[in-house]
């Protein structure tokens, strides 16, 4: 078992010129990615959302979170370089964007935990949504036996331990650019059950013989509540499409030239097409299905009951995907955590030495006492935080709205404003600023409901 040090297996692989390891990502690994970090446990709440909102909220509300996230993709990926978005030096991650860009120290550690929070987030919706289809595909053989009166229940405890026994193990996977292959399948995953929960949507109405709904969504016994059930509709949505948190580190692998921004920016305009399209389909297609009893989870709330095989299939499909999906998330704390240690712990080997093992029937590996260990607490501790707040649509709600302005609108604005040297109060300023506000109120609507939601699921 050999011992190396990190700078020997950098020198050993391949890199660019400034230091970096060799990017080779192009405009469809950019997508998959996206495709993968942006189709996750989101989409199976819209169906939920357009129902709390009606046929013209629900619909509007998705196009303007589209809109939204593709402006702050545009703004963003020009942060990818700077002072020059195509020949100044790279930022590898978001906090280096804004640190470099807004020359604040305060903003960056701001925006540090701010991201790394949302990312933590993240790991912990992953567990409760692959919890959650995992006791589906048990409840829907359950069904398929006893019938569909029959009680069918089980905790998710198990399933979210199992979950993260997986976790531990991907955990070590090296870094994001090790990961294309599992991006691509995981986006392969969530294609298959978007389009299952969309055909299956589609046969419940063609089977009801007719369209569910109604304009104004499903009624409730006075305004308040609909106002705190349309709060988190909207925190639900704004999980479900952005992807600013992670965007940097998915340019950060793309090859140039052509210059990164350029296709980065084709890629999130791609990705946002596809997904709005599945968005748009997934959340009208199970309304008009189900009307007023839309679940919670589209393909776990047990709208649909037959056929039974096609459910346990899509329900597999997410749990791959969330695989894939936990680690697109996971991997860029990872690396800022253990860039970290190293900078501050140069001399210790439990933190700087990898070892060469080699395990029989599998090639051999690096293996890092620090990196096992943190990554193994990091998955324990979101395997263990979803075990205490396992409630789906409250906890995505409070994740997405939290984040939504400060990552998806703020700070991309801003850097903006860095970048291209707008002054204030001229046009452009004025319409972005204007922007930036419609999006804050957003934000404290979807924080106000989602967190209501979730403190009423809690003391029920």
């Amino acid at each position: 078992m050999a011992v190396q040090h990190p700078l020997e297996l950098a020198n050993n692989g391949s890199c660019d010129d400034d230091g970096h390891p060799l990017r080779t990502g192009t405009l469809w690994s950019g997508v998959a990615h996206i495709i993968t970090a942006v189709i996750g446990c989101g989409v199976l709440s819209l169906a939920w959302s357009t129902s709390q909102l009606g046929w013209i909220g629900g619909p509007v509300a998705l196009l303007f979170f589209a809109i939204v996230t593709y402006v702050s993709s545009f703004l963003l990926s020009d942060c990818y370089r700077s002072p020059d978005p195509v020949t100044g030096t790279r930022n590898k991650c978001y906090m280096d964007a804004v640190k470099v860009n807004l020359n604040s120290r305060k903003q960056s550690w701001f925006c540090g935990f701010l991201l790394y929070f949302s990312m933590y987030g993240t790991g912990i919706a992953y567990v409760i949504t692959t919890a959650t289809s995992m006791r589906a595909i048990q409840r829907s053989n359950c069904y398929h036996k006893e019938g569909h009166q029959a009680s069918c229940e089980y905790g998710k405890s198990l399933y979210m331990l199992l979950f993260g026994l997986v976790q531990i193990v991907v955990s070590q996977i090296p870094d994001f650019h090790n990961m294309e292959w599992l991006s691509i399948i995981a986006a392969i995953m969530s294609f298959t059950y978007a389009f299952i929960g969309l055909g299956l949507g589609f046969a419940k109405i063609i089977e009801n013989g007719r369209i569910q709904g109604s304009l104004g969504g499903v009624p409730t016994s006075n305004v308040a509540d609909k106002l705190w059930l349309a709060f988190q509709a909207l925190g639900d949505i704004a999980f479900a499409y952005p992807y600013s948190i992670i965007l940097l580190e998915i340019q950060d692998t793309l090859k140039s030239p052509p210059a990164e921004n350029k296709t980065m920016k084709k890629a999130s305009m791609v990705a946002i097409f596809v997904t709005t399209f599945f968005y748009l389909c997934c959340g009208c297609f199970g309304y008009a299905a189900f009307g007023d009893d839309t679940p919670g989870n589209l393909l776990t709330g047990f709208g649909f009951y037959e056929p039974y095989w096609l459910i346990d299939f899509a329900n597999a499909c997410i749990v791959l995907h969330l695989v894939g999906g936990y680690q697109v998330y996971s991997q860029p704390v990872f690396a800022v955590a253990e860039r970290w240690f190293s900078k501050k712990y140069p001399d210790s080997g439990f933190v700087n030495n990898f070892y060469s093992i080699k395990v029989p029937l599998l090639p051999r590996f690096q293996a890092n006492p620090f990196r096992l260990c943190f990554r193994t607490v990091y998955v324990v501790s979101t395997t263990g935080i979803a075990m205490l707040f396992p409630y789906f649509n409250q906890v995505l709600g409070v994740l997405g709205a939290l984040n939504f302005w400060p990552l998806a609108i703020y700070f991309p604005v801003e850097m903006y404003f860095v970048q291209k040297k707008i002054g204030s109060w001229t046009r452009k300023w004025i319409v972005l600023e204007a922007f930036s506000l419609v999006c804050f109120l957003v934000t404290v609507v979807g924080v106000i409901g989602s967190v209501q939601g979730l403190i009423s699921a809690k003391l029920s």
